[in-house]
């Protein structure tokens, strides 16, 4: 299949579908971390071109619940409606099979219903991170939390949960924290394990 992974800098999910055999190729405004085929610019400019499918994974900044502190703050409105009509565009591109994923955030439903709702850990990444999944024309993906007699375990066990304080308030972390300098790109980068498991039941 030709795939596009749209929002993709890392070729992380990319990469999965070409060992699999696959057309794939990202694309963002950022140069790809890896080698490999990779659209350097507005994802928007190239929904066109013949795709069978499309993996997205657009920013969440404005559309994330983990940021319902500030969303009253002056020109939040502006971006969060911005986000949600590049979520809307992805949504109703002209491709046959469409995965949009992203935190919990006001896109469900404000442009359709999540499918899905996945963790890291199922797939093999020993971390939380609460992740949606818009699917249209593709299956929810499968995780096993044990052996049986016709598949192997994908989940492993679930980080411990962490406590901690912020601004004097306690904050309960269930979710992966990627932090370092990069921060906010390392917190973009999606999980191999879950990339893998696309490309095995979607690819």
């Amino acid at each position: 299949m030709k795939i596009l992974i749209a929002c993709e800098f890392s070729g992380i999910v990319r990469d999965a579908f070409i060992a699999k055999g696959h057309d794939a190729m990202s694309c963002d405004l950022l140069p790809t971390e890896k080698p490999g085929p990779h659209y350097q610019g507005d994802v928007l400019e190239i929904l066109n071109d013949g795709w069978d499918m499309m993996i997205a994974h657009p920013p969440c900044t404005y559309l994330s619940y983990a940021g319902t502190a500030h969303w009253s703050e002056t020109g939040r409105c502006v971006k969060r409606l911005e986000a949600l009509e590049f979520f809307r565009q992805l949504w109703e591109a002209p491709i046959d099979k469409i995965c949009i994923e992203n935190p919990k955030g006001c896109a469900s439903p404000t442009i359709a219903k999540y499918t899905q709702e996945i963790q890291p850990f199922y797939f093999g990444d020993a971390a939380y991170k609460t992740t949606w999944l818009w699917l249209k024309n593709l299956l929810p993906l499968k995780h096993f939390e044990c052996d049986t007699l016709f598949e192997k375990q994908t989940a492993v066990e679930p980080p411990q949960q962490i406590y901690t304080r912020y601004d004097g308030k306690k904050i309960h972390h269930i979710e992966a924290c990627r932090g370092g300098k990069d921060r906010a790109k390392n917190r973009a980068k999606f999980w191999p394990g879950i990339a893998a498991a696309m490309a095995e039941q979607w690819g």
